[in-house]
């Protein structure tokens, strides 16, 4: 009777064991995405600085030095970090849902989160209009996948959990980090992962509150809709965010898979000469708007907000021409907090309309608009915005603005740009290698 008593005791310990070390992974893996994020948006801020003060020195510098570093970044994308342009939550999707290991790690690894670090800096550096939280994203889902390279069956869900313990820590928002996981990573809620997935966020969360202090990403915002007229603003901005967010959508996704015309083969076939032409742009914008919409957005839109001052006129409308030219471009930058400040900038557009409107809950409903236009995850973006400005009282404004957005731009895009971009990743993953070549 002692041998199967023995037996018993060492299968449950096995099994206890397993099921530990899948907990610590989680855990471990969700304590380094949060060192990371922290990381790398201290890096961010250190990087928009430098270019700040290369304005101070000479304005008109960025037509020379935003081309050209769109050109070169476009070049060591292609050369030494293959699938690391863009966001990155599209690679993050696709290597969920592929089943090849080899597959998966030409998506997430770490040679391509290093990389991916490198140049969203460097893109930032050089005037980009990109965010650092998408990436984030990416290099978490990267973390993840190298802590689980001995358990490949464990993967998909260790990457959802890097995605997700990334958003929450870049943004400092754990809620809006679980409900990006469910609704836009798996876009279903799985039970057997779900405690592990929020050990994750709560771990980088805690890494990045010991590491940043707590913190509101936008501050603190406690304006709110008065009864009435004032809720005008919910379905005008929830028609506008939407029917931008579309717009962009559509673009970045038609550019991503090509057009059969000459101008789109052309592009394809020029790759860092297309690059060079879309930094251009992007410095073009710049000089217009008076230097306002370089980087991620983020410092023009807190202090609109905390200051109740309206943005310029111009703000909205560049601030999204220069994100469309940086998304297409090639080069590696998120669009998260890019399209925040697009957003705010349509908000107080509208604002100028409803003058008897408080200019802040204007502002939020852009962005939280035009946010679920582009991404078309209306629960991820009422959320963020909830937590990114500590303002309860906007909740149900916000909620009913995004499902607007997230209608009106189906109407235009039919799918949302992540998962759309998601397929072109899978589709060249997957494809045989005699006919995988680099582009020149």
């Amino acid at each position: 009777m002692l041998w199967p008593l023995s037996t018993r005791h060492k299968r449950l310990f096995r099994l206890t064991s397993a099921r530990w070390q899948r907990r610590a992974i989680f855990v471990l893996g969700g304590i380094g995405v949060g060192a990371a994020a922290v990381a790398l948006a201290q890096l961010a801020d250190l990087a928009q600085h430098a270019f700040t003060l290369l304005l101070a020195k000479s304005r008109y510098a960025v037509l020379a030095v935003t081309p050209l570093g769109f050109m070169l970044s476009a070049y060591l994308t292609i050369r030494l970090f293959p699938n690391a342009q863009g966001s990155g939550i599209p690679q993050a999707i696709a290597a969920r849902h592929l089943t090849d290991q080899a597959a998966r790690e030409s998506l997430v690894s770490i040679r391509i989160a290093i990389g991916k670090v490198i140049l969203t800096l460097f893109g930032l550096l050089c005037g980009g209009s990109v965010g650092r939280e998408g990436p984030s994203v990416q290099v978490g889902a990267s973390i993840m996948f190298a802590l689980g390279r001995v358990s490949p069956r464990r993967q998909p869900g260790l990457i959802l959990a890097g995605a997700a313990a990334g958003v929450a820590a870049a943004f400092n928002t754990p809620l809006a980090g679980i409900v990006f996981g469910i609704e836009e990573m798996s876009r279903a809620f799985e039970t057997r992962t779900s405690s592990l997935i929020i050990a994750a966020v709560i771990a980088a969360g805690l890494t990045s509150l010991a590491l940043m202090g707590n913190y509101a990403y936008f501050g603190s915002s406690a304006t709110a809709l008065a009864p009435g007229v004032d809720w005008l603003a919910v379905p005008v901005c929830g028609v506008v965010g939407g029917l931008a967010g579309g717009i962009f959508s559509r673009i970045v996704i038609v550019m991503a898979r090509g057009f059969a015309h000459p101008l789109g083969r052309s592009v394809k076939g020029h790759p860092l000469w297309f690059a060079l032409v879309c930094g251009f742009a992007v410095a073009i914008c710049g000089i217009v708007s008076g230097d306002t919409i370089y980087g991620t957005g983020y410092q023009q839109v807190k202090t609109a907000l905390e200051q109740g001052a309206p943005l310029p006129q111009d703000f909205g409308i560049l601030k999204l021409l220069a994100t469309t030219f940086a998304a297409i471009s090639g080069i590696p930058g998120g669009i998260f907090s890019p399209s925040l400040a697009v957003g705010a900038g349509l908000g107080s557009n509208i604002a100028s309309f409803l003058h008897d409107a408080p200019l802040g809950a204007i502002m939020l409903l852009g962005m939280v608009s035009y946010f679920a236009g582009v991404v078309q995850a209306p629960i991820t973006a009422f959320v963020i915005v909830t937590e990114m400005t500590d303002n309860h009282a906007m909740v149900v404004p916000l909620m009913a603005a995004a499902l607007i957005a997230h209608a009106t731009s189906r109407m235009i895009c039919e799918e949302g740009i992540y998962h759309a971009l998601a397929k072109g990743f899978i589709e060249r993953a997957t494809r045989p290698p005699q006919t995988n070549a680099a582009p020149s």
